[in-house]
């Protein structure tokens, strides 16, 4: 009986059938991107606020004032009294005099100077001029409760690490197509009641649920379009990556047309229940058919695929070699049971950790430094754009282990190098970085290749999910790494970055070539790798 890559080579390993899955299921890159970055809109700064004294709202509405007016009763005399009180967190601790006049309601405090006028600290009565632009201004996250912004970011990156394992196990349990459509049911469902939620819990809860779901539908239609296409077809794993920074540089147009941040959490989410049309286009993984024991199923998607192909497969393509490995469900002990699949699983799990530790790392200290959000946020996923395009001219001529190895080694030294430059010469530390932001973005699009080339189709979705949850842990970390450190020094962070890439680099040179060869079935064939 042939192999399941002789009977694909037969079918056409991309063809127009592997081409229209491709660009449907790359869309999920767009939508995964918005969601994974979209922090940054829905939680922006919302503008001047300041703490309303208790009674001004029904003050204001029987004299009429405007909110500009209501301001300056409530702030201006707190800013007179004490110039470093900006009444954003504090506020007098007075009672309006409503019988007096509309024009001087603090009237009874007549003979005492505002600067010893009592002071109280705002827990909710906040007012802002923008009062629905962002979550900071919807659930109050400003003054003592600012650090929750922090939390909902974490929240997310917790429920990304939850879909790694729980739907990781689930798509090679019960298939990929399966968990991706319900995946994008979860996102789109959760993503509606997020911009809906009445409480900063209910937020919280369901922006938990979205992330877990959204990493079952990025990870899953990875997954199945590496394992529908011939082995020197792989490159479309980098090249689904595109559509990720297309989302990032799509990302901050949406958030310039659309005022409010319910509008932008829907603009992100909606989508995701069109990709529930692909049960009708998007056939199940025949490779994962065949490690459950469905070699009918597979045979007949096969020929589905050399029919769209304009392709025939010969008659003595009645059945296809089925795996004669067990059956069996995925456990973390698969994973290093064997001295090269432990050996693969360690060093990737390091090296997805500290891809995503120092990317975001990078990303959060090039970013926002002032200036236009747009447009800085425009730029910094356009960066990303070459990095995709390195790859593809790269790694089919010289393999993956080098230029996975060198380009973690260019971004420790870039950090190194930016690190000790003076700052006398910011476009020459800017552009340093820049390359160490290229190179890490580089060695992240690899890892994501490198990962699903080096597990065997039984826990191919499982060892990428597993693997790829340390870049979760990376992308908590990195926020309190860097601000930590820089507290101590500046460049202390780009120190450390420094030390994680160039040891990542070193390490990667002890996995196992992947040009040109077929995707391994069993465990068996990785070990022999």
């Amino acid at each position: 009986m042939p192999s399941f890559d002789e009977v694909l080579k037969e079918a056409g390993e991309f063809g127009r059938f592997q081409k229209r899955v491709f660009f449907l299921l790359s869309q999920t890159g767009i939508t995964f991107s918005s969601l994974f970055a979209s922090v940054v809109f829905l939680g922006q700064a919302p503008g001047s606020f300041w703490c309303r004294i208790p009674g001004a709202a029904e003050l204001s509405e029987r004299c009429g004032w405007t909110v500009e007016e209501e301001r300056n009763f409530t702030v201006l005399p707190l800013h007179l009294g004490n110039e470093s009180v900006s009444g954003e967190c504090e506020r007098l601790d007075v009672t309006w005099d409503t019988s007096v006049s509309c024009t001087s309601p603090l009237a009874r405090y007549s003979n005492r100077s505002t600067g010893n006028l009592p002071l109280a600290t705002c827990h909710d009565s906040w007012v802002y001029e923008q009062p629905h632009s962002s979550i900071v201004s919807e659930y109050d996250l400003v003054c003592a409760n600012a650090w929750m912004l922090d939390l909902s970011q974490a929240i997310l990156n917790l429920g990304f690490l939850a879909g790694a394992f729980i739907l990781g196990y689930a798509a090679d349990r019960y298939g990929r197509i399966l968990i991706y459509l319900l995946s994008c049911l979860g996102v789109g469902i959760c993503g509606v009641i997020v911009a809906f939620s009445p409480n900063f819990t209910v937020f919280l809860i369901f922006r938990f649920l979205q992330g877990m779901f959204g990493k079952g539908t990025w990870m899953t239609c990875y997954v199945l379009v590496t394992e529908i296409v011939g082995s020197d077809q792989r490159i479309v794993g980098i090249v689904i990556q595109i559509f990720f920074t297309l989302g990032i540089i799509i990302l901050p147009g949406i958030a310039y047309l659309i005022p409010t941040w319910q509008g932008i959490q829907l603009a992100i989410s909606l989508p995701n229940f069109l990709f529930l049309l692909y049960y009708w286009v998007v056939p199940e993984s025949p490779r994962w058919l065949l490690t459950r024991k469905k070699g009918e199923k597979a045979l007949k998607i096969m020929h589905n695929i050399a029919k769209h192909n304009g392709k025939f497969l010969s008659p003595h393509y009645s059945e296809i070699t089925i795996s004669n490995q067990e059956v069996s469900n995925p456990s973390f002990l698969d994973l290093v049971r064997t001295p090269q699949m432990r050996r693969n699983t360690l060093i990737l799990m390091y090296a997805w950790f500290t891809s995503a530790l120092i990317y975001q790392g990078l990303v959060m200290r090039l970013g926002i430094i002032g200036g236009n959000l747009y447009l800085d946020f425009f730029i910094s996923g356009a960066v990303e754009l070459p990095a995709a395009f390195l790859i593809i001219v790269t790694i089919d001529r010289v393999g993956r282990r080098l230029p996975f190895a060198m380009s973690n080694i260019v971004a420790g030294i870039a950090c190194l190098i930016t690190a000790f430059l003076p700052e006398d010469i910011p476009w020459l530390k800017t552009t340093v970085a820049t390359l160490g932001r290229l190179s890490i973005t580089i060695a992240f699009e690899v890892v994501y290749l490198v990962n699903s080339e080096l597990y065997p189709t039984t826990l191919r979705n499982f060892g990428v999910s597993l693997c790829s949850s340390l870049c979760d842990l990376g992308g908590i970390i990195a926020p309190f790494l860097l601000f930590r450190l820089a507290a101590i020094w500046l460049e202390l962070p780009l120190i450390i970055f420094s030390i994680l890439a160039v040891v990542c680099g070193l390490l990667v040179l002890l996995l196992p070539e992947t040009k040109g060869i077929s995707l391994p079935e069993t465990v068996e064939d990785v070990e022999q790798l």
